[in-house]
């Protein structure tokens, strides 16, 4: 993966200006946020409480994080990945296709929103 990841970078950095977006985290496992027994973001309705999430970044975080810092050409990083593992209310319900609880995707106005700021402020800059 950090091998392609690096190619998909090198070529891309020669031609425009780099963005990368950090990992987008999901929330299916209560002890991640400190509340064991906990399944899926079901019912989970307000933000994790405080600034540092109790299981740490996950590990796709670190590859792109390490393939960034190997690059040539500066790459800026569009870190959402700890602002997002902190919103495990903002995931969609079981309003889905699937009929399940959806942990992975965002749809609660706030987050996207707040992504799509940074973005634009390091557009800008």
């Amino acid at each position: 993966m950090e091998e392609g990841l690096e190619l998909v970078f090198h070529i891309l950095a020669s031609r425009i200006k780099l963005q990368a977006k950090g990992i987008s985290p999901s929330h299916y496992n209560g002890i991640d946020w400190n509340e064991p027994g906990v399944r899926n973001c079901s019912r989970q309705t307000t933000p994790f409480k405080g600034s540092i999430y109790p299981t740490g970044l996950p590990l796709a975080e670190y590859v792109v994080k390490e393939v960034i810092r190997n690059i040539k050409k500066p790459v800026h990083l569009l870190d959402i990945t700890m602002l997002s593992q902190l919103r495990k209310d903002a995931h969609p319900s079981t309003y889905n296709d699937f009929n399940g609880m959806d942990c992975t995707h965002w749809c609660v106005a706030g987050l996207p929103d707040t992504w799509n700021l940074l973005l634009y402020a390091a557009l800008i800059k």
